[in-house]
């Protein structure tokens, strides 16, 4: 019997250590490989870590709560074999995402525990670095954490303890104030009954016609981002109208063939991205970021694509190193991606790394927008709708009006560092690539 040692996975860059949710499977359990063995929680997702092999659980190395920075053992697995020594650790991956926190990392560079705290109060127990970032978003107190009774190792505070916390504080927080708009309400009734008549108000009713409805922790950082990205960019918007009728007429007729051959759908998405993309390597002061008064010119071109979640939310996955996708690898990346963000299936490599984002607001319906930039990038496109319109067509006998197919490209950039010519000349780019596009092209080339 060999023996070896699972260690605690890279689950994205930048993400130094993980916390141990819970073991979905228990010492002398039969394991396969690539069977989800526990769930990790970092501060981009929480995720089932498969097996690294095959055998029996014969050692659980790290307890729930306990935060374990990456490359350290966790478990031990006992497998068919001849050799009695432990074998070399060998790293996991990553099999699912069950729910999405945030969009960004946390870096912690200690590799050993350390008291956390939130204010100016020290703690005088552990909390993980995820039971303190949703402490963070949501307001908990120092104080509030040490009162929460812990279910963890050593009576550690998990995630579910505080997230529990939170709900019923809500509750609480919510029965005070129907209590305070109550006792308030009286107050006033009292008042009015003595004041004279024509010092009275008009009556105000405390149950109007409406719902107040507490925004999820996705929501929060949506807003804490779209704000700071205002915040730190002076943002402004070129506006584009492209003739894609081209388009439109080549992915009416290779579709089906294209779906028979690749079995995935092909859309206009992947079609738009890929112009972009050659936009991006023509004018690269676009595919930038900002650090103070730096520039940062990325040499990788990793499209984000903004995808709206059946909770209302948006998320945006990364396509990694677009530029070296033909559109079939381009139409199965757009997919898979958007099909895995549905399913609360993305990993945090999927979120990370983006240089360039568009935003598909024609699925939507919408003409045009003004998206807000994907801090640290400087710019974004909004794809609008492909709408039939009559248009002035040149032709060598003369100008002639015809039905054409019309969209909008809004480029909104960040104006430190892409000046009004700039993102112009860019958009009008894009543009041009789907203006030109070959409608005898092959589509499987």
């Amino acid at each position: 019997m060999a023996l070896v040692e699972m260690v605690m996975p890279k689950m994205g860059e930048s993400i130094m250590e993980g916390t141990i949710l819970r073991w979905l499977k228990n010492v002398g359990d039969k394991i396969e490989q690539d069977e989800s063995v526990l769930e990790v929680a970092t501060d981009k997702v929480d995720t089932e870590v498969p097996a690294t092999a095959s055998g029996v659980l014969k050692e659980i190395l790290a307890q729930n709560g306990e935060v374990i920075p990456v490359g350290k053992p966790i478990a031990i697995i006992a497998t068919e074999g001849d050799d009695q020594s432990t074998a070399p650790a060998v790293q996991a991956t990553p099999k699912e995402t069950t729910s999405n926190l945030t969009t960004q990392t946390s870096v912690v560079k200690n590799e050993t525990p350390a008291k956390s705290h939130i204010s100016n109060g020290e703690s005088l127990r552990f909390y993980s670095p995820l039971v303190m970032n949703i402490a963070r978003q949501e307001n908990v107190t120092m104080a509030e954490l040490e009162a929460i009774k812990g279910t963890g190792k050593d009576e550690r505070v998990t995630k579910n303890d505080i997230l529990d916390y939170i709900q019923t504080r809500k509750t609480s927080t919510v029965a005070s104030s129907e209590k305070q708009q109550f006792q308030e309400a009286h107050k006033n009734e009292q008042k009015k009954e003595s004041a004279p008549l024509d010092q009275l108000k008009p009556a105000q009713s405390l149950s109007g016609n409406f719902e107040i409805i507490e925004m999820d922790r996705m929501r929060k950082m949506i807003a804490d981002r779209m704000v700071e990205s205002k915040r730190i960019a002076p943002h402004v918007t070129s506006f584009v109208e492209a003739d894609v009728t081209n388009i439109v007429y080549w992915r009416n007729r290779v579709k089906q063939e294209f779906m028979e051959k690749e079995n995935t759908a092909l859309t206009f998405t992947p079609i738009f991205i890929e112009a972009v993309v050659k936009a991006l390597k023509d004018y690269p002061m676009v595919n930038v970021s900002v650090d103070g008064d730096k520039i940062i010119v990325k040499k990788d071109i990793n499209i984000g694509m903004a995808v709206a979640l059946p909770s209302g939310n948006l998320i945006v996955p990364v396509i990694k190193n677009a530029d070296q996708l033909n559109i079939i690898g381009l139409t199965k990346k757009v997919n898979d991606l958007a099909k895995r963000a549905r399913a609360n299936k993305l990993t945090p490599d999927d979120l990370s790394g983006g240089t360039y984002t568009v935003s598909n607001v024609g699925s939507f319906g919408n003409m045009m927008g003004t998206p807000i930039i994907m801090q640290p990038q400087a710019g974004i496109l909004a794809l609008g709708a492909v709408i039939k319109k009559p248009a002035v067509i040149e032709t060598p006998q003369g100008d002639t009006l015809g039905i054409r197919h019309m969209m909008f490209l809004s480029h909104s950039y960040d104006h430190r560092v892409i000046d009004g010519s700039l993102g112009g000349m860019f958009v009008r780019r894009v543009a041009d690539y789907l203006e030109q596009f070959d409608i005898n092209r092959r589509a499987f080339a």
